[in-house]
Formats: C-alpha cells, structure tokens, sequence
C-alpha cells in the first residue's frame, strides 16, 4: 500500500512541485535525510513506512512540504545580510581579519596596477608579445573590478566588484550611485528593469545558496561528510556569486551610461554640454537629492522642454 500511494503521488508531486522542490532547501532537508539514513540504516525508515496509514503519509509528506516551503522563506529573509557579510560588512570583532585582508586586497591591487603600467606602455609598440597583450587585457579587467580609490577597498572580491559598481557612475559622471539608483530606477525602461532585476535575483540565489550550504553542516550530527559537502557547497556559491555580481554590476553601469540623462530631465536639472560640466552638476545633483537646497542655481528646465 505505501509503494503504491507513493507512486500515485510521485506523478502529481512532479507536475505541481518540481519548480519549488528543486531549491537548496530542498537539497538541505533531503541531505538530511541521507545523513540519518546514513547513520541508522535504510531498515528503520522502511518498516515504519509499511507500518503506517495512507493518510498519516499524506499528512508526513505534506509535512514535509511545508517544512520546506516555510525554511526557504524564512532563509530568503537573510538574502541582503548574508550578501553584505559576503562582501565583507563584519562585525566589530572581525574588524582585524578584515584589516588584514584589506591590505592583502591593496597589496593584489598595486601589484596587478603595476603590471598594468608596464605592459600599457608597450602595448601600441612592436615589441610586444601576444602573451603581454593577452596580460594586458586581463588584468584591465581584473583592475576594473576594484574601486578607484584605495580607501574604498573592501576585504573580499565580491565586495570589491560591487564596491567598484558603486564608484564608477561618480567618477565618470559625478552621481553618487547609493543615493541617485532608487531615482535612476524609476525612469529605466521595463526591459532593463527586467534584466537587472534577473541578474540580482541570481546574485541573491548565490547567496542564499551559501548559507544553506553552511547550515548543512548541522547534518555532522549524524553524517561526517556534512561538513565537506557544506564545505564544497558554500565554496561553489562564493563564486558563483563574484560571477553573478559581475554581470549584475556591468548592467548597472550600463543603466547610468545610457539613461542617467531621464534622471536630469525627470527632475528639471540642466542638462550638461560636456565631460566636464557633467562631473560638477552630477555632483551637484547628488547634493540636491540627499539634501535639498535653497539656492538659486542652477536653474531649473522649464517644463515644456522636458
């Protein structure tokens, strides 16, 4: 009877759960299930199951059902902390480990920088090879994924990619990207809105996938190989979350390269004539935007011209 119900359910399971089921809080629970399967053997499990009702089976699979639904909200409400954690926000008590790995960071930054340097100099000459100007390439990458400004280094690479992101729309356009987004954000249109919001979701998948690979390690409990596993796991999750950072980054700095000027029309400011003049209203437009002003310039677009 149990075989029976199983399979009869197995079909409905697969046609109504298979999109919520294959999650990592799925993976979690069901490796903890291998863990005590593991530890106690395939016999206890199987006489309890032939021992039981239909319906107090249906009743332990919806259940278990629930169990999961409910972990992957609950994990999902630590999506922004565990980001924030991965790119290096910690605790004041972890503030000499993330000392240090600053430096490491600038040591890496200054040694790729100095490279870099070499290598441009010859870049546009003959004598270059094609291994250097390969080099040359990527580590003009690599240096892309670091903020300008030394002080503004973060302890792990996650940080500095997203760090990087934050930077890069003020220093080439003057508009501080923490305080003008929620702004930007308004006026993109719904298909760069789609894709940015897809290219977060994954980064934000990454993330959870990482502590839910940190919270199997709960299995050792029952299952030495919790901790490998777990270990593996959040290892995996790291970078696929630097690669998922990567692009969301990219198409956040696209948004500003390409419609940062709605953000000055949407809010009557002056449009600006050239790079230069840019860089002073787009820092005078992050000022107004955090802080208002009484003053009389500049002078606002008149409506019509919007």
């Amino acid at each position: 009877m149990p075989t029976k119900f199983l399979e009869s359910l197995g079909g409905k399971l697969a046609e109504n759960w298979a999109a919520n089921l294959l999650t990592p809080a799925f993976v979690f629970w069901i490796g903890g299930l291998l863990a005590w399967v593991w530890r106690f053997g395939r016999k206890p499990l199987e006489d309890w199951l032939k021992q039981q009702p239909e319906s107090l089976l249906i009743a332990v699979m919806v259940s278990g059902l629930l169990i999961i639904a409910v972990s992957a909200f609950v994990v999902q409400r630590f999506d922004l902390f565990v980001l924030k954690f991965l790119e290096g926000y910690w605790p004041g008590w972890l503030y000499p480990l993330r000392r240090w790995m600053i430096r490491q960071q600038e040591r890496n930054f200054k040694r790729k920088d100095e490279r870099w340097q070499t290598l441009a100099k010859k870049k546009d000459t003959p004598v270059i090879t094609n291994e250097e100007l390969e080099e040359y390439v990527t580590l003009d990458g690599q240096l892309m994924q670091f903020p300008s400004q030394p002080n503004r280094l973060m302890p792990t690479k996650l940080g500095n990619i997203l760090r990087a992101a934050e930077s890069r729309p003020f220093d080439k356009y003057g508009l501080d990207a923490v305080i003008c987004w929620s702004r930007l954000w308004l006026v993109l249109p719904d298909g760069v809105k789609k894709e940015l919001q897809e290219a977060r979701s994954n980064l934000n998948t990454a993330a959870r996938f990482w502590l839910w690979s940190l919270l199997f390690i709960v299995w050792i409990v029952w299952a030495w190989w919790a901790i490998p596993a777990g270990l593996l796991g959040a290892i995996f999750a790291y970078f696929w979350a630097v690669d998922a950072a990567s692009v969301y980054c990219s198409l956040l700095e696209s948004a500003f390269d390409l419609y940062r000027l709605e953000l000055y029309k949407s809010l009557r400011w002056p449009i600006p004539l050239n790079p230069k003049q840019e860089q002073e209203l787009g820092q005078q437009l992050t000022t107004y935007l955090l802080r208002g002003s009484d003053r009389d310039r500049p002078i606002f677009t008149p409506l019509k011209q919007k």
